[in-house]
């Protein structure tokens, strides 16, 4: 499935696959919003998330300005920080995932990009669809919980 971006977002899922250093080509509609850098680190889920270099210094600040008082917070801060890396696209318009990270988000020969906005989402493709067979399955109970952020 492809969607074409407006106003700016990253739209879509793009199938792709990872050779062996780890190089992941970006959709080519999208290489220019990562011509200044990029920055990939662990997802919430067992994924990575690529920010746009300037999407990344915005999440950057909010989270280095959680409270350190904070147990939950500092884990936050760990989690996204300590697996960053910064990357810049090759001429070819891939990116190299550390292995660290493709470890973490079980990254095999096979990636599924998804848009989510103002970022992307790497995911495994097989966990990517079991994932995403999750949330068609429960998207009504999903959707009615969804009053409490005003949406």
């Amino acid at each position: 499935m492809v969607q074409s971006g407006s106003k700016g977002r990253i739209l879509g899922e793009f199938q792709h696959s990872l050779d062996e250093k780890g190089r992941l080509a970006i959709p080519a509609r999208y290489r220019s919003v990562f011509a200044e850098g990029a920055v990939v680190t662990r997802g919430f889920e067992p994924c990575l998330v690529l920010y746009p270099l300037a999407e990344w210094d915005t999440w950057a600040e909010k989270v280095s300005a959680l409270p350190t008082a904070q147990p939950e917070a500092r884990q936050l801060v760990r989690l996204v920080f300590s697996g960053a890396a910064e990357c810049e696209l090759d001429k070819l318009g891939r990116i190299n995932v550390p292995a660290y990270l493709r470890e973490y988000a079980g990254l095999g020969a096979e990636a599924t990009l998804v848009g989510v906005g103002t970022r992307f989402e790497i995911w495994d493709r097989t966990r990517w669809n079991e994932n995403r067979a999750v949330v068609e399955r429960d998207g009504v109970d999903i959707a009615s919980q969804l009053d409490r952020y005003g949406i």
